[in-house]
């Protein structure tokens, strides 16, 4: 539990987060997440929001009543948000591959 928490459970006399309200205890989770998240976006973090972005364009997609229009900013927004996060994954899977072929070549 964060420290800030703490000391304001303390301060309201509760001893215990289960003495929370549903409400309260909702609210207190979230402020624990935002507490608790390193102070810098890490690569995983961007990765996942990028993968998340493909999925609600290739959801919207499966509308049939979008415009021309909006087909054609969701395939310009897929295409970035594919490209992003395949520069992303790109050092990693480069390196895997590196270490293969080094690894066929000590054999």
């Amino acid at each position: 539990m964060h420290l800030l928490l703490s000391k304001l459970l303390k301060k309201r006399n509760i001893e215990n987060v289960e003495e929370l309200s549903k409400e309260e205890k909702q609210w207190f989770d979230e402020k624990q997440r935002i507490l608790s998240k390193p102070d810098e976006v890490t690569i995983e973090d961007f990765k996942r929001f990028c993968q998340i972005q493909l999925d609600s364009i290739e959801g919207q997609w499966k509308n049939l009543d979008n415009s021309t229009a909006k087909n054609e900013r969701l395939i310009i927004l897929h295409t970035v948000y594919s490209s992003i996060l395949k520069v992303a994954t790109g050092s990693k899977t480069e390196r895997e591959l590196l270490e293969d072929h080094l690894t066929q070549l000590l054999k």
